[in-house]
């Protein structure tokens, strides 16, 4: 990443709805550039979903 507090968070879960509920959990939290879908590897078993966020910026203060 470019500058500090910035992060790129890759979340493997078993299903889509798990994975979103992770991101969910992060954007309540902090600025979050949130992804709209998530992807599978052909053969390999649950899915991924990758997001941003900048932990500098915390939604809870």
């Amino acid at each position: 990443m470019a500058q500090p507090g910035l992060a790129v968070v890759e979340v493997a879960a078993a299903d889509d709805q798990t994975a979103f509920a992770i991101q969910e959990a992060l954007a309540g939290r902090w600025a979050t550039a949130s992804a709209d879908r998530t992807t599978r590897a052909p053969g390999e078993p649950g899915v991924r979903l990758r997001c941003y966020l900048d932990v500098r910026q915390n939604l809870n203060s």
